[in-house]
């Protein structure tokens, strides 16, 4: 997408970036924009972009999609290896045909190495080439953690097992290839494998080692979830400081508190959506984006301010098997106990019913598995 600057030569072609750890929203802010600015989204999760699993990599639906063109998504046989190297060749083609068609490529994924790789690759080629706004979608860690969990629980509910099942094979558990990386599969393995020899070959087995070797995997899944939120936010942060970079972070977490405290997702709209699309209506309006104050993104005072008031009798801390609970004070427990659910169940913005898609994030949970 170009448009003319003052001396009547066209800037550098534009491409938007969604950047963010698990589960942040990042594919909800990416089909947004695209939506309103008339673009279309590549995907930048590489385990997205096998075939097969979709519960498991919290593929976007069809639906969650909202008719907006999506590249990348899938495509890629799941025993195939694609590499960064195949990612910028894909992901180049892709850009250049969206902005061919005279639209908005929109780049959304968890996949940082890859990112890094297209616009850092060949001393620098695609920074030189493209002019690219970083957007950064982030929030507290011990949030993020809580709200993993939480993803996870509902995978499970949605079909994990399954999924785990349709493609385990005990003789041939290569989980270093394709789509059998993704966070999900390979802690599966030693419960399928005990579900495997009490229901092909008889072995007799207690159902209560059974379930204990299951809640052991759904812990492992969550522990490496969070750990891979941890590292994504690494490496961003250290993206942000390389030069060329223009990343523009975006805290939600007053986003996530406000699920937490059962007040649906309002704060969506003012803390993540109206700053960010701003951000890029200047970004696509101006020759050279220079961000200032008309980003109006919030302070940290106000954030700090914002989150008291959410937060009031919240605590946050690990139960008997280590896993983070966020646990409610009295008046919103009488709350939920009225409505007869938890915080944060039901169906959301997303399409998904369920947890793992109530949240800010329609698509982009633990199936950002890499950095």
């Amino acid at each position: 997408m170009e448009s003319k600057g003052m001396n009547g030569q066209s800037p550098k072609p534009k491409v938007v970036f969604v950047l963010g750890a698990t589960a942040t929203g990042k594919s909800k802010l990416a089909i947004a924009l695209a939506q309103q600015f008339d673009g279309e989204v590549i995907n930048s999760d590489k385990i997205q972009m096998y075939d097969g699993v979709p519960v498991i990599t919290n593929k976007v639906t069809e639906e969650e999609c909202a008719g907006v063109p999506h590249h990348l998504l899938g495509g890629v046989h799941p025993d195939a290896d694609f590499t960064a190297e195949d990612f910028c060749r894909e992901a180049s083609a892709a850009i250049a045909s969206i902005l061919a068609a005279g639209r908005l490529p929109v780049v959304a994924g968890g996949s940082n190495t890859y990112i890094e790789a297209l616009v850092e690759g060949d001393n620098a080629a695609f920074r030189a080439a493209y002019d690219c706004l970083f957007i950064w979608l982030d929030a507290t860690p011990e949030l993020l953690e809580w709200y993993t969990a939480l993803r996870v629980d509902d995978m499970v509910q949605r079909g994990l097992v399954h999924e785990a099942r349709a493609v385990f094979d005990a003789g041939n558990a290569d989980y270093s290839r394709g789509v059998r990386r993704a966070i999900g599969l390979p802690e599966m393995h030693d419960y399928l494998l005990l579900l495997e020899l009490t229901e092909r070959e008889g072995a007799v087995v207690e159902a209560v080692d059974l379930a204990e070797r299951f809640d052991h995997a759904v812990r492992q899944i969550k522990a490496n979830t969070f750990g891979l939120v941890l590292a994504q936010q690494a490496k961003i942060q250290r993206l942000s400081g390389m030069e060329g970079w223009d990343v523009r972070r975006v805290d939600a977490t007053i986003v996530f508190a406000c699920m937490a405290a059962g007040l649906g997702q309002e704060a969506w709209e003012t803390v993540v959506w109206e700053p960010c699309q701003e951000m890029v209506k200047r970004f696509l309006e101006t020759q050279t984006f220079i961000p200032d104050a008309a980003d109006k993104l919030p302070t940290d005072v106000e954030l700090d301010e914002e989150m008291a008031k959410v937060f009031v009798g919240f605590t946050i801390s690990p139960d008997a098997a280590g896993d983070a609970v966020l646990a409610l004070p009295a008046v919103h427990k009488d709350k939920e106990a009225a409505k007869g659910a938890a915080p944060g169940e039901g169906d959301g913005d997303g399409g998904n019913a369920g947890i793992g898609e109530a949240g800010p994030d329609a698509a982009g949970g633990a199936g950002s598995h890499a950095v």
